[in-house]
């Protein structure tokens, strides 16, 4: 097949990004040209377009960059099972945002009949403070549950461990919908294949294999020292009593004893 290749800048052009935008995506490993020249330049194709069309698309649905990275990499159910859930998440947004606007419009028509009813402002402000301050891990913890882990994570993640994570951001209801959806999917899909009695080294256990992998990865981007602290972290967390476990994971050994395996079958193959 013949390719028609584009410079960086032609590129950019036709995409309508800019050659800053384009180098970063490299850089991140999100977008690679096709190929390089002798010399080193990057020289791009029109499936690199189609690539970055739906980059551009993602990002501007809310995706991050890891993200995208990781639904381009699993495949189309994954994406299609995050679009589900960002529809489902923007659609809460709207209805805490059409509260705001509500109360607001009451204190207009307050203020238009020419009553000054600090009340009513008042109101505004606590609507929108209950609206950015509710503690949202309410929904998903108890206290005992919440506590539980805090002391796990503190005992598995070193000072400086807990600084790279501390630097990422605060991890917000979103991330845990998100973290939520994707492990349950692939536990599912674990259910599924131990019911149907696929050997973990099968291509279906293997594609399972490599979408948890992922999932650890959008975790510790890659950071062995993020890695270090996650694999310490699981570690005294199976140590635990079931009774003393903040949440279930596994429904029983066998099926963490399954996908370890078809998690070493994969390394093997993908060192």
């Amino acid at each position: 097949m013949d390719y028609c290749f584009y410079s960086t800048q032609q590129f950019a052009c036709k995409a309508s990004v800019s050659v800053r935008t384009l180098r970063y995506y490299d850089q991140v490993g999100l977008l690679s040209p096709s190929r390089r020249t002798e010399a080193g330049y990057r020289l791009y194709t029109d499936e690199d377009l189609s690539c970055l069309q739906q980059i551009l698309a993602l990002k501007f649905l809310g995706f991050s960059l890891d993200e995208i990275k990781q639904y381009l990499w699993i495949g189309p159910p994954a994406l299609q099972e995050a679009l589900a859930l960002q529809k489902v998440m923007m659609q809460e947004k709207r209805v805490q945002l059409d509260t705001i606007i509500q109360a607001i419009e009451k204190t207009e028509r307050v203020i238009q009949a020419g009553q000054q009813s600090w009340d009513a402002i008042v109101s505004v402000i606590q609507v929108i403070q209950m609206s950015q301050t509710s503690d949202w891990q309410d929904k998903y913890f108890t206290p005992e549950q919440r506590q539980k882990m805090q002391e796990i994570s503190e005992k598995s993640y070193t000072p400086e461990q807990h600084q790279k994570l501390a630097a990422r951001g605060e991890w917000t209801e979103a991330d845990q919908k998100v973290a939520d959806q994707k492990w349950g999917a692939a536990i599912s899909e674990l259910k599924s294949l131990m019911a149907a009695g696929k050997d973990p080294g099968s291509p279906e256990a293997q594609a399972l294999a490599k979408q948890w992998q992922g999932l650890i990865y959008s975790f510790t981007q890659g950071d062995p020292d993020i890695a270090t602290g996650l694999n310490q972290w699981w570690t005294n967390f199976q140590q635990l009593p079931d009774e003393e476990k903040p949440f279930t994971f596994f429904n029983s050994p066998e099926e963490g004893a399954y996908i370890q395996k078809a998690l070493e079958i994969y390394k093997q193959q993908h060192p």
